[in-house]
């Protein structure tokens, strides 16, 4: 309660100076063209001795927000953010005059300013301003936090993420690392001769993942209409339309749970290629993410919670049962081929009886949900998913109960998704049909019947790869982020 009626007075003693300044002159004023950067200065001229300095009389101007000042009579010091890095600036009485000096002697931390001078080095060889002009340009009327403790509430960075920006260097830094991350996958994308696109972000009917959807309703047209669980069916349209390499990097929204690694507004990239299959989605997957963490952090051995992990060597490739025996050795393949045995264990393991329908495939796929993905730290493919989990991708020619599919899975959680596509429209149909018939059972995850889709496979549509990469766990991969909340800007909250 103390803290916030001192927040309080701090705000009311501000405002009273902004009053006072409104008398006087334009309060917010936006004629202040700072000419440098901070972190410029400091690597053009940052090996100049003071000599050096003094002979060349270099002149700057710069405008950020004030992150300490230090009074001292006739002349006073404080450090300023320009969003690039810190400087210090030197303001004496004998240079500004003393009414501009008496005017910034009334500063607060946190306003921004803009300051005009010539660099030189103090006693103790900082490099610094020594400032002929100092002007306030906009007053902060909320005091920042404290500045040896700064921001720590994890919640309160999530829910004010410009309080966490201004106070943690890390926290900007991420973020940077995180658009380094995004334009190394569009660089990847456009040598490989991908385009760029943009599909629609409402959809009259919710498809291309298997999610529980947002609704909303357009007046104008007075139809429902859904946001996008995923593109992957506009995207594959675009396909059959002779766009043979086609890749959008935007938001997916799934109304589903929040946990450290789900948000349900969330960034994916999904891309399409004419005339490949699941393998070679694999091998540029592979290429995205080590360019990926080349250009963001300059290694491919990374360390993540502690934990390596390489991203050099060739990621494994396992099927299913394969991963269960490998990470579970005491599951034999005749048990992980038996429904009875499949059941009875994961009544076991999750205190729930699997439903009677449920296939061998989606039994094993269960069983690996529950005791092996989580193991899977190092890269690793789970390939050849069951046909009744994947409606969208294509049979297998060799084993007409499995798909060729894979799952990239790192640091325990999936991380990509990708396989053939499924490009016979009568197939299509029919697995359509049988997800309606999941709905009607209850299921509200699963797919929609998209007969304009249908449509479209019928004009004829090149074998074809497909993938999706989750932007913000890849981020969260190489910055070594806990949580998905960390590597968003805005995540959601829940209100208060």
């Amino acid at each position: 309660m103390t803290e916030i009626l001192d927040e309080n007075h701090i705000i009311a003693e501000r405002r009273q100076k902004l009053s006072d300044i409104r008398k006087s002159r334009v309060a917010y004023s936006n004629h202040f063209k700072p000419t440098h950067k901070s972190h410029l200065i400091h690597s053009q001229y940052g090996e100049l001795n003071g000599e050096e300095l003094v002979q060349k009389e270099i002149t700057v101007s710069i405008a950020g927000r004030m992150m300490l000042k230090r009074i001292m009579g006739k002349a006073s010091f404080a450090t300023i953010n320009d969003g690039t890095s810190k400087i210090q600036v030197y303001v004496s009485k004998e240079k500004i005059g003393e009414a501009v000096y008496d005017e910034f002697k009334h500063f607060d931390i946190g306003d921004i300013i803009g300051a005009h001078g010539t660099l030189f080095r103090t006693k103790t060889n900082e490099l610094s301003i020594s400032v002929t002009k100092i002007e306030l340009l906009s007053k902060s009327l909320r005091p920042l936090p404290e500045k040896f403790h700064g921001l720590t509430d994890q919640e309160q960075c999530y829910r004010q993420r410009h309080l966490d920006l201004i106070m943690n260097e890390e926290s900007k830094n991420l973020f940077i690392k995180r658009s380094q991350i995004i334009h190394s996958i569009r660089d990847t994308m456009v040598r490989e001769s991908y385009l760029e696109v943009e599909t629609p972000m409402m959809h009259s009917i919710p498809g291309g993942a298997t999610a529980k959807p947002f609704i909303t309703h357009h007046n104008a047209l007075d139809m429902q209409l859904f946001l996008r669980i995923a593109p992957e069916l506009y995207l594959k349209r675009l396909i059959v339309g002779g766009m043979d390499r086609v890749f959008e990097i935007n938001r997916n929204f799934r109304n589903e749970g929040l946990s450290t690694r789900h948000n349900p507004e969330f960034t994916m990239m999904e891309f399409y290629e004419s005339y490949a299959d699941y393998k070679r989605m694999m091998e540029i997957t592979e290429q995205i993410i080590r360019k990926a963490a080349l250009d963001s952090v300059g290694k491919l051995v990374i360390s993540y919670q502690g934990r390596e992990v390489d991203l050099a060597k060739d990621f494994d490739r396992l099927t299913i049962v394969e991963s269960i025996i490998k990470y579970n050795p005491e599951f034999s393949t005749t048990q992980l081929n038996d429904i009875d045995f499949l059941r009875q264990t994961l009544t076991k393991l999750t205190r729930k009886a699997p439903s009677d329908n449920e296939s061998l495939g989606v039994l094993q796929l269960l069983l690996f949900e529950e005791n092996t993905e989580a193991k899977l730290w190092q890269p690793t493919y789970i390939i050849d998913y069951p046909i009744d989990s994947s409606p969208l991708a294509r049979q297998s020619d060799s084993n007409p109960l499995i798909t060729e599919r894979f799952e990239l899975f790192v640091v325990g959680r999936e991380l990509a998704n990708g396989y053939s596509e499924l490009n016979d429209p009568e197939d299509q149909a029919e697995r359509f049909k049988k997800q309606v018939a999941q709905i009607e059972s209850g299921n509200d995850e699963a797919m929609h019947y998209d007969a304009d889709y249908i449509r479209a496979l019928e004009y004829g549509m090149p074998h074809t790869g497909g993938c999706g990469i989750g932007i913000d766990r890849l981020v969260m991969l190489l910055t070594d982020a806990a949580s998905i909340r960390d590597v968003i800007f805005f995540p959601q909250m829940r209100a208060i």
